[in-house]
């Protein structure tokens, strides 16, 4: 029953994290977002050309989100996985750290463990139009694969977002500045140490207490852009449901990085 209860709850979370990516990044296509330019651009695509396609986009990924939310077919889960990880890439593509990559790896981490924690009928390929249904998972390998997909993913967000504050990123600068630190490049710097930190501590001593404080410090952080804070944190839903999922599955086993090719997971830690 405990592990029923696990894998339903997870697949809630997931599904409403996943929902929360599509319509944040949806809503920067709506607003059209300035930097978006810089990716349509690795495909030779102008500025004009660029800002009549970002609309289209966002509809699109504000219906997937949509869909997710009120009727979450697999395809549109599987789309995510695919849609989070081109996006991600188009970012050290158009020359931007590759940092920017790991930290978005809520984005196609999330809707991944999704499709592992849930079940779909039908044949194949008529399989990824049926609808996504939570299932009870008593097998303990799939556990494990699952607690160390989620630990694996939070792990490279942190250490993605710990990565830009280490090198200075702008945008992080002008968030620790509007806040009144006078040294916002040393805050960066603390802060990149604490977060790459704890993404190490994840994969080498995950306690639950500290997956926890680290999920309530990445749903603060995330309040604080210069502009479109709220679809900013919006956006960024695949960070918290993977940092909550994790909190959870860690309820009832507790795996590291060296433990999952041995039979046995460590006592949860409490």
């Amino acid at each position: 029953m405990i592990m029923k209860t696990t894998s339903h709850s997870l697949h809630y979370i997931l599904r409403l994290a996943c929902a929360m990516c599509f319509i944040g990044h949806g809503a920067f296509g709506i607003i059209t977002k300035a930097v978006w330019c810089n990716y349509f651009g690795v495909f030779g695509i102008g500025q004009d050309m660029a800002y009549q396609l970002m609309p289209v986009v966002g509809v699109m990924d504000i219906t997937f989100g949509t869909i997710l939310l009120v009727y979450p077919l697999r395809i549109a889960a599987g789309w995510l996985v695919f849609w989070g990880l081109f996006t991600a890439l188009l970012r050290p593509l158009s020359g931007e750290s590759f940092g920017e990559f790991f930290e978005r790896a809520g984005n196609y981490g999330a809707p991944l463990i999704l499709l592992l924690v849930s079940s779909a009928s039908g044949l194949p390929l008529k399989g990824w139009f049926q609808k996504l249904e939570p299932r009870k998972i008593d097998d303990e390998q799939q556990w494990r694969t699952i607690t160390m997909g989620l630990q694996l993913i939070a792990f490279a967000l942190l250490a993605g977002h710990g990565w830009l504050n280490l090198i200075g990123k702008a945008g992080l600068l002008k968030q620790y500045e509007a806040l009144g630190f006078s040294d916002p490049l040393q805050v960066a710097h603390r802060i990149g140490l604490i977060e790459v930190g704890g993404a190490v501590l994840l994969l080498v001593k995950p306690f639950r207490q500290i997956v926890l404080l680290l999920f309530l410090w990445k749903m603060a952080s995330e309040l604080f852009y210069p502009s479109y804070e709220i679809w900013e944190w919006v956006e960024r839903g695949g960070s918290y449901g993977v940092l909550l999922g994790l909190w959870l599955v860690l309820r009832e086993r507790n795996y590291t990085i060296f433990h999952y090719f041995t039979s046995t997971p460590l006592a949860s830690a409490k």
